[in-house]
């Protein structure tokens, strides 16, 4: 992302999964609809992003929805919509009481369970690389202990939020940007052209090519190869040729 708000990544993204249930209804008349289930106040804390900017980016999000005609297809759950008018700390606290695993069993799964010592592994490396470690007061080892903390208690969460959501959607098909492996309850899709298929519109930024393909990367190789754009006066993403945008 080039900053707390949407940008080019989403709007590609947003038109994408409209397309997709554009292509689901030309085969099944019924057709189809898309809830994004945003989760950043589920993890707020955790990743140390203020609960204001989150609801920020969720209101901008579903203006853009709204902005890009989309919203017959398309719609926004978070945990606003979940909780109504508790606060976030209570929300999050509600949420693991009524959905989170035990701390001990996901230990435990990531002893046994390869998969899930990598997911552990990198969510620790994402926390890790996501700090910043010139104003961080303490020792790299001491970041290094927090962050494996931190990423249990991510991965808490997010097996909570996904219990919830089976709570309140149980008939639906459900979807993740992430890659999944086989027999999962979610199928990955991959929302743009990127070099790696971790990459999402949230942690990347588009590069627009000369010949107008798109694709994520991360914002220091896009920023060496093209140039920033703006949408609305604010940063929308980097192209490399000169009308590009």
């Amino acid at each position: 992302m080039l900053g707390p708000l949407p940008d080019e990544g989403e709007r590609l993204s947003l038109r994408f999964l409209d397309r997709l249930c554009a292509r689901i209804a030309a085969v099944y008349p019924p057709g189809a609809r898309m809830l994004i289930c945003s989760d950043g106040h589920v993890f707020s804390d955790l990743i140390r992003v203020p609960d204001a900017t989150i609801d920020a980016y969720g209101d901008a999000l579903r203006a853009l929805v709204h902005d890009e005609g989309l919203a017959t297809r398309l719609g926004v759950f978070d945990l606003r919509a979940a909780y109504g008018d508790l606060s976030y700390d209570e929300k999050r606290a509600r949420i693991e009481a009524e959905h989170a695993p035990a701390l001990a069993t996901l230990r435990a799964e990531t002893r046994a369970d390869e998969t899930a010592r990598r997911l552990y592994q990198g969510i620790t490396r994402f926390l890790f690389e996501d700090t910043d470690q010139a104003t961080y007061p303490g020792t790299r080892s001491a970041l290094q202990r927090e962050c494996r903390a931190r990423a249990y208690g991510v991965i808490r969460r997010s097996r909570a939020w996904g219990e919830l959501i089976a709570g309140h959607h149980p008939g639906a098909v459900r979807l993740s940007i992430h890659p999944q492996p086989r027999g999962a309850a979610k199928f990955g899709i991959r929302l743009l052209a990127a070099p790696d298929a971790w990459l999402t519109p949230w942690h990347a930024c588009v590069l627009e090519h000369a010949d107008g393909r798109r694709e994520l990367l991360r914002r220091a190789d896009a920023e060496q190869r093209g140039r920033l754009v703006l949408r609305g006066g604010r940063p929308s993403h980097f192209a490399t040729g000169p009308t590009a945008g």
